[in-house]
């Protein structure tokens, strides 16, 4: 959506924008906040689309969806709406296999250009206020429940609270207000509703004020089409007929999760798995697929004051009951983002979900056919890395039972009740339990890589697939290193880096263009 839109701000420029879904942003689950948390739950076949991953090994042969949004505006338009940018740390790994075309510095200044934020800060220099992202930080005036869970992370934790963890300088600690994907009302926020907006698109899918942009809703891209390595357009099927649309400049595919299938189909993956399944080899690159990466995610449920709101009544679409981000508790590379924890309260429980943001463990994706239409065989490979389990143990038997222990010191309301402090403290018994209290979250990343082919990279800096020429993919597929938060924000980074990009190849003459490249070497 942020390419469609930045490219056709120039009005010479026309873009085609292929569509899976419809336009649901008026739809009352997708516009109203208070649905977030349900629809990353029940999976409405209206709005998602419907899949399974693999049996994981790691988690007693269990299995999770494998889906995302199926409407305009992708997964931004059914998540949990956390706006949580990379930190430093992360960047800066970026930076040192890419270039200072993905450095801190240039991440900030364009999640600045990008947002627009409605909250309080410590530092207003690090946010943007006339971006087209609306980002509210929520809520005004935390409940009772939200001080004192922060208060008692901050007391086991020895990080003090913190305002604003998107600011770089206080990337560590717990804090009451979440920044959130939304609007000043506290409707959802999404890459729809921001750039797809009534000043950019009609209602049914054309440009406006001479925009040259085209949105085919109910469309499915089927593969890439190609003359020798270069890509001329896309084959799709557009209510159930299947036709063909041709690129003059430029084949961009932004389907997330679907983007390796699409590039497997097209002729791009490992040359034997593609003659096997009879696909013609356009570019053999056995990093299709590889090194998928998700964060884990368990959690810890407390008793609560019958006395105590887990959200403001005035402000239900605050969401979350307060939250923190925190190092590994081992005391290992204390500088980095390893832990997020995000307390949700309902039914006079409060419950803190545990996401480990630095995994080891590795996935992959594979197509079992030509058939663009068979669901790809996604093993995401949770704690298939022993080091992750003992991670994550490490979480529970730190931070855990200690926020535990605090809370109940100021209010012996707040009890642990699971996992109790007998299975913590019992090897086995939590192991058993993180297993099976394991659930699934939609924060796969790395499987595109954005890196050199030497490397395990798909595409490079700028998103353009090695091997072939005039095929770009931009979407949170091609994160190089795992982000510690949500995926959503490098998504939106990575679109409107590559839309700079872009525009800045179209519009500038070609001797400026080439002066401009040497100087982002």
């Amino acid at each position: 959506m942020v390419i469609a839109q930045s490219l056709t701000n120039d009005k010479q420029i026309s873009v085609l924008v292929l569509e899976s879904g419809s336009n649901h942003d008026t739809d009352k689950p997708i516009k109203d906040s208070t649905f977030a948390p349900e629809l990353e739950e029940s999976y409405y076949p209206n709005y998602f689309w419907q899949g399974e991953g693999v049996p994981q090994e790691g988690l007693d042969g269990r299995s999770f969806e494998w889906t995302t949004g199926r409407l305009l505006g992708g997964g931004s338009s059914i998540n949990g709406e956390q706006y949580v940018r990379p930190t430093v740390a992360v960047l800066q790994k970026w930076e040192r296999l890419l270039g200072p075309l993905w450095s801190p510095d240039k991440a900030l200044q364009r999640f600045k250009q990008l947002e627009n934020f409605n909250g309080s800060t410590t530092n207003k220099a690090v946010h943007g206020f006339h971006g087209r992202i609306d980002i509210r930080q929520a809520p005004e005036n935390p409940t009772s429940m939200a001080e004192k869970l922060v208060t008692a992370i901050e007391r086991a934790s020895g990080f003090p609270t913190i305002l604003d963890y998107n600011d770089p300088d206080t990337p560590f600690g717990p804090f009451t207000r979440w920044q959130l994907y939304q609007q000043p009302n506290g409707h959802r926020e999404s890459a729809s509703t921001a750039f797809l907006s009534s000043d950019v698109m009609t209602p049914s899918g054309l440009g406006v004020n001479n925009r040259k942009l085209t949105v085919l809703f109910r469309t499915t891209a089927l593969r890439v089409l190609f003359s020798g390595k270069r890509a001329i357009g896309v084959e799709f099927l557009n209510d159930g007929n299947c036709t063909r649309a041709y690129s003059r400049k430029k084949v961009i595919i932004s389907a997330g999760i679907y983007s390796p299938q699409l590039l497997m189909l097209s002729g791009i993956g490992s040359a034997k798995m593609l003659k096997k399944t009879g696909i013609p080899v356009v570019f053999n690159n056995p990093n299709v697929g590889q090194r998928l990466k998700n964060h884990t995610l368990n959690f810890a449920v407390f008793s609560t004051n019958s006395k105590d709101r887990p959200l403001p009544a005035i402000d239900p679409d605050a969401l979350y009951t307060g939250g923190a981000f925190l190092p590994d508790p081992s005391g290992n590379d204390p500088d980095q983002r390893a832990v997020q924890l995000i307390g949700i309260g309902a039914d006079q429980r409060l419950t803190l979900a545990i996401l480990y943001l630095r995994p080891r463990s590795e996935g992959n994706i594979r197509i079992q056919s030509k058939d663009p239409l068979n669901i790809v065989l996604a093993d995401e490979g949770f704690l298939s890395d022993p080091d992750d389990m003992e991670a994550v143990k490490r979480i529970y038997r730190t931070y855990i039972k200690n926020i535990a222990l605090e809370l109940s010191q100021f209010d012996p309301s707040y009890q642990l009740i699971s996992p109790t402090f007998e299975v913590i403290d019992d090897d086995e018994r939590l192991e058993e339990f993180i297993r099976e209290n394991f659930d699934h979250n939609h924060h796969q990343q790395v499987f595109l890589r954005m890196a050199p082919l030497s490397k395990g990279g798909v595409v490079d800096r700028r998103g353009n697939v090695h091997g072939v020429m005039d095929l770009i993919v931009a979407d949170a597929s091609i994160i190089p290193f795992t982000v510690d938060g949500n995926t959503s924000s490098a998504a939106y980074l990575i679109g409107y880096t590559i839309a700079k990009q872009l525009c800045k190849k179209t519009i500038r003459p070609k001797k400026q263009r080439l002066q401009t490249e040497r100087e982002e070497e």
